[in-house]
């Protein structure tokens, strides 16, 4: 078989799956559209939760780090891997004694990371725009949208640490939910 015929068996294979299982999509979609709206209706509820379920996640892969680094201790980098496991463990620990304070700083993080985004965009399109595309004002858009939203978020910190994280995390839900139901439906049709 060559490849092209691989990826068309591949695609009528994955066609076929979403077709037979579209109700677990549209449930699905359904279930995310609807924890989307509660996180946006109360984003400082969505924020906690975030930042808990973080905390969580930090102190399990921490413990599974520690128990995997003294199995394998012989290996090398020991004393690195016993460290990067500590940190998760002491992370997880400060986000679930401190959520209201993790939330914070989590709303810094994604601050920084949208200002970061935002140059990296409207650098990346100026390139585009010396290549003569004719796509680099949507990047150009995108970036600046970047620079505002974390002109937002920083600028109305402590505040912004309430509603920040669960707002986009909620937005992020919606429009994965509203996704998901197209696919349903759409491969219900097909």
């Amino acid at each position: 078989m060559t490849i092209p015929q691989d990826i068309t068996r591949l695609q009528s294979e994955v066609n076929a799956a979403v077709r037979e299982h579209w109700k677990a999509f549209l449930i699905e979609g359904i279930l995310l559209v609807i924890l989307g709206l509660a996180a946006i209706i109360v984003p400082p509820l969505a924020s906690l939760a975030v930042t808990i379920f973080l905390g969580w996640m930090f102190l399990i892969s921490g413990i599974a780090g520690l128990a995997l680094t003294f199995w394998a201790r012989q290996m090398p980098g020991f004393w690195w891997s016993l460290l990067s496991a500590a940190l998760a463990i002491g992370a997880g620990l400060i986000l679930l004694a401190m959520p209201v304070q993790g939330a914070l700083t989590l709303t810094i993080v994604v601050g920084a990371y949208f200002l970061a985004e935002g140059v990296a965009t409207i650098m990346y399109s100026l390139e585009h725009r010396r290549e003569l595309s004719e796509r680099w004002s949507w990047l150009l858009v995108a970036g600046i949208m970047d620079l505002l939203i974390a002109a937002i978020i920083i600028t109305g910190l402590p505040g912004s640490a309430l509603w920040a994280v669960g707002l986009l995390v909620g937005i992020n839900l919606l429009f994965g939910g509203i996704t998901l139901i197209g696919m349903a439906l759409a491969a219900r049709k097909g």
